[in-house]
């Protein structure tokens, strides 16, 4: 056997499925992704941009600051903003200790925050509860710090909080609750899903797991990944997870200018409880000691000059478009039989096979999907390794998000045709 100066977690690290998808993007031109989920390239705010840099560093007053060093937690302007945006969508006083600035952080991007989370609340050996399925990224996380995950089934508005509870009393009685740190919701049109928490069940989910830190012996969290809220383009907002009553010091709230705003500004933002906070705050200061602060003065004129929401209005619309297009395209090209929901919001249609189809990256369709020059994320990908429970082979997640309309009336088609051969 070799030997390695490597460490174990880089050893244990895997590539993540999300860069391979993407390099197929980028090395096949004639290949139609509807797998990463890239965003709609024709909308990002281009112009925006420019007239707000051009404003930014028309003067040294202002220019200087953003080409410095800022601090470790982020731009004080920008976590004020921030918060006060995010208090308007949670419907309470900006003023309010749960919605704070204080208790706020700037990351370089919501995953970043993701994994010093992790980092601050997980050893090796420790249990995270996830959806059923989840992110499939996060998966990757888990799997390189040496996490165990505990996969909850979800329903068509959230969580399901039968299977939560059955879940935990089973890691009660294995004397295993000492080693569960969090449960991690993706809850605004879920990636794969694009299903939505309700409030209802937030609430409902945070009573659980307060229920059985008493046997714990320490706090479990609620880690509410908010990254897609701001990308609804029908049907009503739902308040987060920090708006249930005295809940807030259990709430972990990450979400993310990058979707909403352009992804390639790579800030997230992450609302925390003590003594989480200081923790990611400190392991932060060694990983960057500060998002970059150019990026973070062109988001806070962007937020204060309305620049921002103005975006956000075309951007929900162009989605909403693009959904429809994907949707129509699934309608005249795939069986009938295959399972399939609008969604209200996000990047994704989630679909389901009959019983006896596959749909991994060994399958036939995979397979025939990529000779017919069209790829998806198999929905395998998606789904914790769970011992409780055989990993499901039968889904497919397909994003409208990248594809321009033509592509995605073209990839629907050729993906239509491989189901037809391969049913």
């Amino acid at each position: 056997m070799k030997r390695t100066a490597l460490s174990a977690l880089s050893r244990r690290t895997a590539q993540p499925p999300i860069s391979w998808l993407m390099q197929m993007a980028f090395s096949r031109p004639k290949l139609i992704s509807l797998a990463a989920g890239f965003t709609d390239n024709p909308s990002l705010p281009v112009r925006a941009t420019r007239r707000l840099l051009n404003q930014l560093l028309a003067s040294p007053t202002t220019g200087q600051p953003a080409l410095q060093y800022g601090a470790t937690a982020g731009d004080p302007e920008l976590r004020q903003l921030t918060a006060a945006h995010l208090a308007r969508q949670d419907n309470v006083q900006s003023a309010a200790a749960t919605h704070s600035p204080d208790r706020l952080i700037l990351t370089h991007g919501s995953q970043q925050l993701l994994y010093m989370v992790t980092e601050a609340l997980c050893d090796e050996g420790d249990i995270v509860l996830v959806e059923d399925p989840t992110y499939f990224v996060y998966l990757g996380i888990t799997q390189s710090r040496g996490l165990r995950c505990r996969g909850v089934r979800i329903e068509s508005d959230g969580v399901d909080l039968a299977h939560l509870e059955q879940v935990l009393e089973s890691l009660k009685k294995r004397g295993e609750l000492r080693r569960v740190k969090m449960l991690y919701l993706v809850s605004y049109f879920q990636n794969p899903t694009s299903v939505t928490t309700s409030f209802a069940k937030k609430k409902a989910a945070l009573a659980l797991l307060r229920k059985y830190e008493r046997a714990a012996g320490h706090p479990i969290y609620l880690l509410e990944d908010a990254a897609y809220r701001e990308l609804r383009f029908a049907g009503e907002d739902i308040p987060s997870a920090l708006a249930v009553r005295g809940a807030a010091d259990r709430v972990i709230y990450t979400s993310t200018f990058s979707k909403p705003f352009a992804t390639g500004v790579r800030v997230g933002y992450g609302v925390l409880p003590e003594p989480v906070l200081t923790a990611v705050t400190r392991i932060k200061g060694n990983h960057d000691f500060g998002t970059a602060n150019l990026l973070q003065r062109l988001l806070a004129r962007a937020l204060a000059t309305g620049e921002y929401d103005r975006h956000l209005v075309a951007l929900r619309r162009r989605y909403g478009l693009k959904a429809r297009v994907m949707a129509e395209a699934i309608r005249e090209h795939f069986p009938s039989d295959i399972e399939w929901a609008m969604p209200e919001g996000g990047l994704y249609i989630w679909t389901r096979l009959p019983k006896s189809a596959h749909s991994g990256v060994e399958s036939k369709l995979f397979k025939t999907g990529l000779a017919n020059d069209v790829v998806y994320v198999p929905g395998a990908l998606c789904y914790c390794d769970d011992a409780a429970r055989r990993k499901p082979d039968r889904e497919l997640r397909l994003s409208f998000g990248a594809a321009s309309e033509a592509n995605l009336r073209a990839g629907i088609a050729r993906l239509g045709q491989a189901l037809a051969k391969t049913l």
